[in-house]
């Protein structure tokens, strides 16, 4: 698995039952907000060198804050978010454990409350559907990375997040004019308070796709 294979999960097959979902303390909620703060300052500002190290130790703290918050379907998206982003840093078959533990908790952030962050747990598992290896070396499924995807957009159609990994998802299956359309209401998206590193750094990889999508489709 290369180093650029995932850049921040569908089931398993198993059902999943929805579970009632627990407001964050004000701790969980400090926690949060420490994750998605770091993370984007990681994934975005960090030199390509340090962030693997980085990624392990904020997969740490989001392992402890989850812990003590465990019915927190917030918290197990951001553990996955982390530890994807993690593995696309290390690169290589050793990633291959760290995806599936981060499909794992993004799949447990669905049963809890699939509505939880916008539906963040469906982009997250549909991005890690269509970018890694499929069987049998590990899950990958492109027809159930789209499903996954469409369902987060259903939650948040005009999100950042969910239309630059349904282009990117459609840039990959060369359905050139769709990718740019979605990317193109990936770059109108409405600005998150508190985000600004974190849509920055988006906004940054939707216009570099967004230009290879528009010059594939004229092709």
């Amino acid at each position: 698995m290369s180093k650029s294979l995932l850049r921040s999960l569908f089931f398993s097959g198993a059902l999943l039952v929805s579970l009632p979902s627990f407001a964050l303390s004000e701790t969980g909620a400090q926690n949060l907000q420490h994750l998605q703060a770091r993370w984007a300052e990681i994934n975005y500002q960090l030199p390509e060198a340090q962030r693997e190290a980085a990624f392990a130790r904020l997969a740490g703290e989001a392992e402890a804050a989850v812990k003590a918050e465990p019915r927190s379907a917030e918290l197990l998206i951001w553990r996955g978010i982390v530890l994807s982003t993690w593995a696309g840093a290390k690169g290589g078959l050793g990633a291959l454990d760290l995806v599936k533990q981060a499909r794992d908790s993004l799949e447990q952030a669905i049963g809890i409350d699939p509505k939880a962050l916008g539906g963040s747990a469906y982009t997250s598992l549909g991005s890690l559907y269509y970018q890694v290896p499929g069987w049998p070396v590990s899950f990958g499924d492109g027809k159930k990375a789209e499903k996954l995807l469409k369902q987060a957009l259903a939650l948040s159609p005009d999100g950042i997040d969910p239309n630059f990994f349904y282009g990117d998802y459609l840039f990959r299956e060369k359905r050139y004019a769709e990718s740019a359309a979605a990317l193109e209401k990936a770059l109108a998206a409405p600005s998150r308070p508190g985000r600004e590193i974190a849509d920055g750094g988006r906004r940054k990889e939707v216009e570099v796709l967004l230009a290879k999508a528009r010059a594939e489709s004229k092709k």
